[in-house]
């Protein structure tokens, strides 16, 4: 019976532990906060979405860093099994608008109880509060943990399932980055993702608290449109955030994290600076106050709304084209005087309001930190990860699974379902015997997994 070691109790961990007992192996899952699944606990607003009910294709195409790596991962646990796992655990899901997947509960606490009653039956052993502080090698593969109270703990195997960077309240401190550099492994530098943008425009924090739903945004990166999409957004002190921008930050983060390594291979010249000498490349954010109609569309109906209010002063005439709150930033973009009355108001200052109407510009001053990212952007180098097993190329019986690995996605349960696959994977594998144990994959075998 293989001994196995899970460092980590999020939502990948836990997975592994339950993998690695199923398959046989002997599991001790180690926890450093003082209960299990602290980051799973907030997911979702508490809710949890634990995964997508779309086909392979829609997992998929939203998926943002090395889709191809995890076709062994889903293939061997895929949402359905995901899906099934709970709903036998005793956790009933329900399916909602984009087939976000959520327990009909809406208690991301009942996900957290059903992965802990599975780990009981198994007999697993679970220490909380205890935090290791260095993986032990022996000849070349993996013999242990080395914990911080000083105490050891022999394995055949350990898979790291640390996490990042995000919310590092929950203990997401990138332990596993360091557990991966001292095994020889390299990082592609970690990034806050699904994160709230900062701006500019200091009248976001007048409409702190504001949510625009059923609006469209565009975003552009050195002036190349990256990113648009349908949805919700909210206004901040600090500039937006809300689904719409969760999103859009993925692909801002993905496009920043070139231009940066582009800027360190060249001069770095003249660039734009805010107010702290901070470098940022040029990003603007346009929100379309109103998608369902064209231009023209927009440009008749402000025509009717003023037929219907000429003899009044145009701040009070905008009641049935903008929430309240968002008039007076609407009237000062516009440059025409609130005062003035509406039907005074000439064709050029109309095409000026229909214009900012349909493109609301918003200068990115870059993203949040990782305490407000929900994922992190970045890890452990995938080529040196056999896809099939996530175990280490680089040690034998080492493992990786989770967010601590180059892997993301977009919001919708993705993310979550790539701890699930990744966890599943990496734990069926610790646990297995194997009769290539002891063997390093030969150069050869690394080549052929392409990544």
């Amino acid at each position: 019976m293989k001994r196995v070691i899970v460092i980590g109790g999020g939502a990948a961990g836990m997975m592994a532990a339950i993998a690695a007992a199923d398959a046989g192996g002997r599991v001790c899952l180690l926890e450093k906060n003082e209960k299990l699944g602290k980051k799973l606990f907030i997911t979702g607003k508490g809710r949890c979405n634990v995964t997508n009910a779309g086909n392979r294709e829609v997992f998929f195409s939203n998926v943002m860093s090395n889709a191809r790596f995890l076709y062994s991962s889903f293939h061997e646990f895929d949402n359905q099994a995901v899906m099934e796992f709970l709903e036998k655990a005793g956790c009933r899901l329900k399916v909602e608008r984009g087939e976000r997947v959520f327990p009909v509960t809406d208690h991301s606490s009942d996900i957290i109880a059903a992965l802990a009653g599975q780990m009981q039956k198994r007999k697993i052993e679970v220490r909380l509060r205890t935090q290791v502080k260095e993986i032990l090698f022996r000849e070349g593969r993996t013999a242990g943990v080395l914990l911080t109270d000083g105490g050891h703990l022999d394995a055949d195997s350990v898979v790291v399932a640390t996490g990042g960077l995000s919310y590092g309240a929950t203990g997401s401190t990138g332990d596993g980055y360091r557990f991966a550099r001292e095994a020889g492994h390299s990082l592609t530098e970690p990034f806050p993702s699904l994160v709230p943008f900062n701006v500019s425009e200091g009248w976001c924090r007048e409409l702190m608290g504001l949510s625009l739903k059923n609006i469209s945004v565009s975003l552009f990166f050195e002036k190349k449109e990256i990113y648009s999409g349908l949805g919700e957004m909210l206004f901040t002190h600090f500039g937006v955030s809300g689904p719409l921008i969760l999103s859009a930050s993925s692909y801002y983060v993905q496009e920043y994290r070139r231009w940066k390594d582009g800027r360190k291979k060249k001069d770095s010249g003249q660039r734009a600076e805010d107010g702290k000498g901070q470098a940022y490349p040029e990003s603007v954010l346009y929100i379309d106050l109103k998608p369902a109609l064209s231009g023209e569309q927009l440009d008749r109906r402000i025509l009717r709304d003023f037929e219907e209010n000429k003899n009044r002063q145009f701040k009070n005439a905008l009641g049935a084209l903008f929430p309240i709150r968002l008039i007076p930033v609407m009237i000062e973009l516009s440059g025409i005087h609130p005062d003035k009355k509406v039907n005074e108001i000439t064709r050029e200052e109309r095409k000026r309001l229909a214009e900012i109407t349909k493109k609301l510009p918003l200068r990115i001053l870059g993203v949040r930190d990782f305490n407000e990212a929900v994922i992190t952007k970045g890890g452990v180098a995938v080529r040196e990860v056999n896809p099939s097993t996530m175990e280490s190329k680089k040690r034998k019986g080492l493992y990786f699974a989770g967010e601590v690995l180059d892997l993301d996605a977009l919001t919708g349960g993705f993310n979550l379902q790539i701890a699930w696959s990744t966890g599943y994977l990496a734990g069926k594998s610790a646990g297995m015997e194997s009769e290539n144990d002891g063997l390093l994959p030969t150069e050869k075998e690394n080549e052929n997994n392409g990544f």
